[in-house]
This record gives structure tokens, sequence and C-alpha cells, in this order.
């Protein structure tokens, strides 16, 4: 039939949506071809025969709604798949941004554990050359000796040179002749000389020693470092003098019992 090869061949045509459509059209008009080919009022006469053997016809003209309803829809289909295809696009640019900006960051993280290892090395080095030099100038610097201790004779020369050189170290004034001549008067020299006779002795508090100190005045005037035994001759000869210093500016300036 003509209806049939109508819609074969524009089927072969048009895709699912689009033979949907069309088929729904033929179905359309067809019925109307067949509304059409009913007798009007006007042509009552015509038999029942000439109506069964009527002819029906049947229009290949495009229809122009239907062309438009496929294109429309094709239309949405075609903006679908663009926004289908721009949403995937959008994902692997974000996904292909965060990498990148992940790649970035692990560049930049290595980059900075390579210049504090670099910065390490570069500090144990100069420690290291540091103690090089340290124990190169230690090598080449000649070792000091220690001065031995000076050595003095025990005797009244000996005992005014070692009292002297205390007195020099804490400062305290005298000269050898000084002590000398004060010591030839008190105690002619004799480190266990005591007097017994004079004021002191009669207060109980002796005069003592090469230069005849009473105990109350040597403890007051001990020098550090020396013994604590009045009789000891260095003793008792800066412990006089420390009293002369205060007392009189010097040994040097005693002439007399002081």
């Amino acid at each position: 039939m003509p209806e049939n090869i109508w819609i074969r061949r524009l089927s072969r045509s048009l895709n699912r949506h689009q033979k949907i459509a069309t088929a729904g059209v033929a179905a359309l008009g067809a019925a109307t071809l067949a509304f059409s080919a009913v007798p009007s009022s006007a042509g009552t006469t015509t038999n029942e025969a000439a109506v069964s053997t009527a002819k029906v016809e049947y229009s290949n003209k495009p229809i122009k709604d239907v062309r438009a309803s496929v294109t429309d829809r094709l239309a949405r289909a075609d903006l679908k798949a663009e926004a289908a295809a721009k949403k995937v696009a959008a994902k692997k640019a974000a996904a292909e941004k965060k990498a990148a900006a992940e790649a970035a960051a692990k560049k930049k993280a290595l980059a900075r554990k390579k210049a504090a290892a670099a910065a390490a090395a570069r500090k144990k080095a100069a420690a290291a050359h540091k103690a090089r030099e340290a124990a190169s100038r230690s090598a080449r610097r000649p070792a000091i000796k220690k001065a031995a201790p000076r050595l003095y004779a025990d005797n009244l020369n000996g005992w005014i040179d070692h009292a002297l050189d205390i007195m020099h170290k804490k400062g305290i004034p005298g000269s050898y002749n000084g002590l000398y001549r004060n010591i030839m008067r008190e105690s002619s020299g004799n480190p266990h000389a005591i007097n017994g006779w004079d004021i002191n002795a009669i207060n109980g508090i002796p005069s003592k020693g090469l230069l005849q100190v009473i105990p109350p005045t040597f403890n007051a005037y001990h020098v550090a470092g020396t013994s604590w035994n009045i009789y000891d001759p260095v003793a008792n000869i800066t412990a006089a003098a420390n009293y002369a210093a205060d007392k009189y500016g010097s040994i040097d300036n005693v002439n007399s019992a002081y």
C-alpha cells in the first residue's frame, strides 16, 4: 500500500525520535483522508457501491510542523550533549589544575628540603674547617711551661724575700731594708722570740715572732695564703707589714716600737 511504502522510506532517513513522530503524523493523515472520503450531506444520493469503490488518495507533501518538532528535539539533544561535554571538560580542567598545584607544592617542598640540607652541610663543613684551624694553631703554638715555684732559703734573707713577693702581690708596701732593719731591732732575727716584760706581756698578750706582733694584731692583719701560726716567719712579717702600712703608710716608716 502507498501508506506503508511512504513510512518505510521515511524511517530509513530518520532517527528513533523522528520515526516515532513521523508514524504518528502518518496515522493522523490516514484518518483525515478516510474522513474526507465519507460523502457529505450534499451528496447523500451516492450509493454504497460508489462509496466502497471510492479511491483514497495519499499525499507525499512534507508536513512543516513535524519537521519543526524533530528539529527542536535534535537541538535540545545537541544542547544536552554540549552541556555534558562542558561539564566533563570542566571536571578535567579542575583535576588538571589540582594535580598541577600538588606537583608545584611538592616541588617547592623538595626545593626547601634541598636548601636546608645544603645549609646544614655548609654549616658542618664550616665547623670542621674551624676545628681544623684551631687544631693547627694549637699545634703551631709552643707549649707554655709553667714557671717553677721560686725556692726561698730557710733563713732570714729567704724569709724576707718570700714575704716581699707576697706583699707585692697583695699591694702591701715595704722594702727589704725596711723589713730587715725592724726585724733586727725587734727580735735580732729570731722567729721564736717573745717579749715577756713589756705592757703587752703584763696584759697577757706578749709580742711574738720576728717583728714582735701581739696575737690580736696578727689575727686582724693576717695576710691570706700565709700560715696562721704567729711564729711562722713569712706570716709574721707580712702581718706586721700589713699593720704598719695601715697605721704608718709603710714598714719603712717605722723606726721604733710600734
